[in-house]
């Protein structure tokens, strides 16, 4: 048994799950996964009255599941994160010394997003304490740096709520939007020869030039046409590239990964359109250009209006809590748009800042874990004292 957190204590209880690591075992080979902080988290807050489930959606990796206050048939809030991180090569400071100097608690998950699930957790506990008449879900949740297994599984196991809190590091800016994206792989064929055989060799590598200085004129010619109020401009850039077998030789194949930034309102199928477009483009100037495509993971923004009442609630408590609110978009992609997607409507608030995220120096200032857990004390109260709403989505 580990030292216990003292009820209610936001800053306590992130040293504490910073100083587990918690690494992404499909990020870094020797990454333990996250079942020391799941069953850790656990221990602290069946201490602080939760009823808790912890439930394997990865062989070893469970997701918490936490409940507190009485069942009702009212509205239910859901407060969601993931214990997971990033590895921590580059690191300028030890990942998990979960140090605190100068207003700043340091560690590799500090900002991402541990800060914002012990916000959360200290806040569920402060409403009840405060007096709740409605049920709180608290999710915290395995793989959504890789894959997002976690929060697929608590879907397919049927989890339901009316609203859902993310707590992933935004400044205490109020987030109801942020991009997708979608990676694809593509491989262009050429003819091996020898260097000095112009007349005989196909260059992979020069014809892959070609398609990257296609999507380029697409990115600076339509991406910047496209655009969301709080989102910016869609974009796509090159990730990494592998081709050639030495100096003398014309490439046989070369390939090149691609990320593509996406705004709600596109079409899910709108890079492999894009991709095929360049390609057709390149084909028509070069005849012996071939290339082939593989469209990878795929994750869709998330898009809540200004206007949603969970909004204007976090909005009201921003003020109440003597912070201006702030409504802005997120550039990275996040679980709330599984949960959005699924009927819940998703936004995401909480301590940290993302520019920070996975960074070789990570932290989170203290003060906003304080006004984070403040903040979202004051939001739970009043989504459980309106009763006038009764909407659904």
């Amino acid at each position: 048994m580990t030292a216990p957190i003292p009820r209610g204590d936001a800053l306590a209880l992130a040293r504490d799950l910073v100083a587990i690591d918690s690494r992404n075992p499909s990020l870094a080979t020797d990454g333990p996964g996250e079942h020391a902080v799941a069953t850790r988290l656990a221990e602290v807050l069946r201490a602080w009255g939760f009823r808790v489930e912890l439930q394997d959606a990865l062989p070893g990796r469970p997701n918490l599941l936490a409940r507190i206050g009485p069942a009702t048939s009212g509205r239910t809030l859901l407060l969601n994160g993931h214990l997971d991180t990033v590895g921590t090569e580059g690191m300028t400071h030890p990942p998990f010394a979960s140090d605190l100097r100068d207003g700043r608690l340091y560690g590799r998950g500090s900002t991402d997003m541990k800060a914002g699930i012990a916000a959360m957790c200290a806040a569920a506990v402060r409403a009840v304490d405060a007096g709740l008449s409605g049920e709180l879900l608290v999710t915290a949740v395995v793989d959504e740096e890789y894959g997002s297994v976690g929060t697929r599984h608590l879907l397919l196991r049927g989890i339901t709520a009316d609203a859902a809190i993310v707590t992933e590091p935004t400044r205490l800016a109020i987030c109801p939007s942020h991009k997708g994206f979608a990676w694809a792989e593509v491989t262009v064929h050429g003819r091996a020869a020898h260097g000095s055989r112009h007349d005989v060799g196909v260059d992979a590598i020069a014809h892959t030039a070609l398609v990257i200085a296609e999507l380029d004129t697409h990115q600076r010619t339509v991406l910047t046409g496209i655009t969301h109020p709080l989102l910016g401009r869609a974009s796509l850039h090159a990730g990494t590239i592998v081709g050639g077998t030495g100096p003398s030789t014309y490439a046989e194949r070369c390939t090149v990964t691609f990320e593509r930034r996406t705004l709600p309102g596109e079409r899910e199928t709108i890079f492999a359109e894009e991709l095929d477009a360049a390609i057709t483009r390149v084909r028509a100037r070069h005849r012996d250009f071939h290339a082939t495509v593989t469209i990878g993971l795929t994750q869709q923004p998330n898009d809540l209006a200004p206007s949603h009442p969970l909004v204007r609630t976090l909005e009201a408590a921003c003020t109440a809590q003597g912070v201006a609110p702030r409504i802005e978009g997120l550039s990275c992609w996040t679980d709330a748009a599984l949960l959005s997607a699924a009927g819940i409507p998703a936004l995401c608030f909480g301590p940290g800042d993302i520019a920070l995220a996975h960074a070789a120096e990570e932290w989170v200032a203290v003060d906003e874990i304080q006004q984070a857990t403040a903040i979202l004390t004051e939001c739970i109260h009043r989504w459980d004292r309106d009763e006038a709403s009764t909407w659904r989505r």
